[in-house]
Order: structure tokens, then C-alpha cells, then sequence
């Protein structure tokens, strides 16, 4: 599909084409402005539900998380001891 152009009314509303609407299967997009630009991407109509795939699962326990970090803090403070 070649990039369309589309529209923009007195009012601020503009045409999605209908093969990207029906594409998407949305209801609502976002709009990131970046300065000179805007990125018009769709949202899901169930976000959680769209996001439960991508990050589902426990993921790491905070002790886990925290003897990390100390073991990072700690190599840290090694160095700064050789090098000072």
C-alpha cells in the first residue's frame, strides 16, 4: 500500500483509508506527536489482553531483584577502591 495522504478538516478530523482501518480492527489510535511529524498508531480495543502475551509470566521476585543490585553496588565500590 503506498503512504496515503489524507485530509485534514476545519474541524481537525481526518479519514483513516479504509484497507488500514480494517487492517488494524480499531476503534481508536493514538497520536505521537514528534515535532515535524505524528505517528498514527492503532490501539487495541483490549489492551491488557494485547499486552498479557508480550509480558506475561512472573518475572523476577524483588530479593531477587535487590541481591542484584547489591552485587552491583559492590563491584562498584571494588573498583572505585583499586582505582582511588
Amino acid at each position: 500500500m503506498p503512504t496515503p495522504t489524507v485530509k485534514i478538516t476545519a474541524n481537525g478530523q481526518m479519514s483513516l483509508p479504509a484497507e488500514l482501518r480494517h487492517r488494524w480492527a480499531s476503534g481508536s489510535v493514538v497520536v505521537v506527536d514528534r515535532g515535524g511529524y505524528a505517528i498514527v498508531r492503532p490501539v487495541p480495543d483490549d489492551v491488557p489482553g494485547a499486552l498479557a502475551g508480550a509480558y506475561s509470566g512472573p518475572g523476577p521476585s524483588t530479593d531477587d531483584l535487590r541481591a542484584g543490585e547489591r552485587a552491583e553496588d559492590a563491584e562498584r565500590d571494588d573498583v572505585r577502591s583499586v582505582d582511588g
